[in-house]
């Protein structure tokens, strides 16, 4: 185990962050649970702003949450003439975004727990 290249603030911050994604995450994953695009302004907001207050491998953690909800932004605007057109392929976009999305976010709070760097 490697020891933290930042204070414990930044750490606590992180997984803050982690467990905002994580909410926004599942509830777009469970019927009838939207309440995750005000949360996700929300992380986004913390984690574009605490980049800079980082380095090392945590920093990679905000660089992985910064690119999935970006990523995640494009695909579901892309997706979205499928829901107009063809409402189950629309779902099913909307579903398989969704499932990577939360993916994600687990897969980065384990190294986060692990203290190691988040790598594609």
């Amino acid at each position: 185990m490697t020891t933290p290249s930042n204070d414990d603030s930044t750490l606590t911050v992180s997984w803050v962050s982690y467990i905002l994604h994580l909410i926004v995450a599942v509830s777009a994953v469970a019927p009838g649970g939207q309440i995750g695009p005000a949360l996700l302004v929300v992380a986004l907001i913390i984690d574009l702003v605490k980049k800079g207050d980082v380095s090392g491998w945590e920093a990679t953690h905000f660089s992985f949450r910064i690119r999935t909800v970006l990523w995640a932004a494009v695909l579901y605007l892309i997706t979205l003439p499928l829901w107009f057109f063809f409402l189950f392929p629309g779902w099913l976009a909307w579903g398989l975004i969704s499932i990577w999305f939360l993916y994600r976010i687990v897969l980065g709070m384990v190294r986060l727990n692990a203290q190691r760097p988040v790598t594609e």
